[in-house]
């Protein structure tokens, strides 16, 4: 996953240009034969945690204590490689390569600050070889001023979605074009680098924890909302890993992501994140012991169930679908629950809409047993009649469709005492007056399926069609005639009106 991400921005790191900003791509084989330098201040006196306290100042300008925004980072000082100094000094030269690593640039001005940002980035990448070559154990101190320098890089305020720069309410998020966080050559890394930190086998969960906290998983959580597609998949493998790692932090994890899904459902609509969350949750739901807590069922009916209410719901619908299946594959009795879900929620005039809810409804379907399909099979497909009927053609073969998966069938064959009845009228309706030829073929052969599972049957639901219908004509018919009589005692009230002004 995350090579894939990688090769996109690869090519081989050559002497930095002072024209261009820093490479995009990241190795993550061998160790980068650059050297390492780091910024030497006069008013610094060692090399202490301390000294380097860097923040983000308006405009995007690299700063730290001591230094003005807009000012150059300092003298430079070249650094050794890991590889190249005693054992015993890695944690220091560890720590003055974090120091480096925590000035901010503003990546807007291709041309400002090029060879600091190539520096920053080589100790970057070498920080991330080093984690992952688990060549010594990280101390705590070292841990505090890890995280503290990758709280620094990525934890910042995310620009306004496209929406909120044009002002626009109704634009569509599948056509808005993806923002590219123009800081990436740097993020990336220290995403990385956070990444591998995590996943060490040197990193001691218990002390980690005091770092990788409830504030730390909030502000990861709230990076979600990127609109750049390449940081949330980081953010997405990352948090997984720490749910994974992190015991103590799981319930509280899935509380802040059903928190998200709260505000998003009910008051904005608006969120980036939506999808890479739902497939954090596809793989806890996946491992979820049985019998099932009462607290994921609650998740189930007030969280992802109203997920569909959302119009942007084909941004994450893949997802949400799977992790709703997961549920009934889990537990076949949640089935009921979720068809009922889906009939509430289901769209009314969007079109597009109504054949994702078709397919889920097909894949929730396959899961069901007997006893569960019994439950809710009248409501369901008075709304699968209503859309067979449907002048949209793709909903009305759509849920034609569901006559192909057999265990569908399998469960209408054995109810079809009731559902006949219900679906009859729809499929002679298609069969009279649907305008899509595709669409009668379907229906044709559905008519035919039921013709031959039961005869009998068949034949009585099209003599109370053929009743219901004269009933309806002969009701047309009095209409017609009441108006009629209607009509003539107006006009013959009318014309006795004139002979008496006259």
């Amino acid at each position: 996953m995350f090579n894939k991400i990688i090769k996109r921005g690869h090519r081989k790191v050559s002497k930095p240009d002072s024209n261009e900003t820093a490479v995009y791509g990241y190795r993550n084989s061998g160790p980068v034969s650059t050297s390492n330098v780091t910024v030497n201040h006069a008013s610094r006196t060692a090399f202490a945690p301390s000294v380097v306290n860097s923040q983000q100042q308006p405009g995007g300008t690299a700063t730290a204590s001591g230094l003005p925004a807009g000012s150059t980072p300092g003298i430079i000082e070249t650094l050794p490689l890991f590889r190249d100094v005693p054992v015993s000094d890695r944690q220091n030269l560890f720590l003055r390569k974090l120091q480096i690593c925590c000035f901010l640039f503003d990546f807007s001005d291709t041309l400002n600050w090029v060879r600091e940002k190539e520096i920053k980035r080589q100790n970057l990448i070498e920080l991330v070889d080093f984690i992952q070559s688990g060549s010594g154990k990280i101390t705590e101190p070292v841990q505090e001023e890890l995280i503290r320098m990758i709280s620094i890089n990525i934890f910042r305020c995310l620009p306004p979605a496209s929406h909120e720069n044009t002002g626009a309410e109704n634009t569509d998020p599948e056509e808005d074009d993806p923002y590219l966080e123009p800081s990436w050559p740097h993020l990336q890394i220290v995403y990385e680098l956070l990444l591998r930190y995590v996943m060490s086998s040197e990193t001691d969960t218990k002390i980690a924890k005091r770092y990788i906290d409830h504030s730390f998983v909030l502000k990861l959580l709230d990076l979600f909302d990127s609109e750049d597609p390449r940081e949330r998949e980081y953010l997405k493998t990352i948090l997984h890993r720490i749910y994974g790692k992190f015991m103590v932090h799981r319930p509280f994890i899935r509380k802040a992501i059903n928190n998200i899904f709260y505000r998003f459902i009910f008051e904005t609509e608006r969120h980036s994140g939506i999808g890479e969350l739902l497939e954090i949750l596809g793989s806890i739901i996946n491992g979820f012991a049985l019998p099932m807590k009462e607290e994921h069922k609650l998740f189930l009916v007030r969280a992802l169930i109203p997920l569909h209410k959302p119009k942007s719901i084909a941004m994450y619908h893949q997802q949400l679908s799977y992790c709703i299946t997961q549920f009934i594959e889990k537990d076949y009795k949640l089935a009921d629950t979720v068809i009922r879900g889906l009939l509430k929620y289901w769209p009314v005039t969007n079109c597009q809409k109504e054949v994702l809810f078709l397919g889920e409804l097909e894949e929730v379907l396959e899961a069901t047993q007997s006893a569960e399909f019994q439950r809710c099979m009248v409501p369901l497909f008075r709304q699968i009649g209503r859309c067979l009927n449907s002048s949209h053609f793709q909903v009305a073969e759509r849920a034609l469709f569901l006559w192909n998966n057999d265990h569908i069938v399998s469960l209408i064959a054995q109810n079809r005492n009731v559902i006949f009845p219900i679906i009859f009228e729809a499929l002679e309706k298609n069969i009279q007056s649907h305008w899509n030829q595709a669409v009668h073929g379907l229906t044709a052969n559905v008519r035919k399926m039921f013709l031959d599972m039961d005869n009998e049957l068949f034949e009585e639901c099209q003599n109370q069609y053929l009743e219901k219908e004269a009933r309806a004509k002969e009701l047309e018919e009095q209409r017609e005639l009441t108006w009629k009589r209607l009509e003539s005692v107006a006009a013959q009230a009318e014309g006795d009106d004139m002979v008496t002004v006259n």
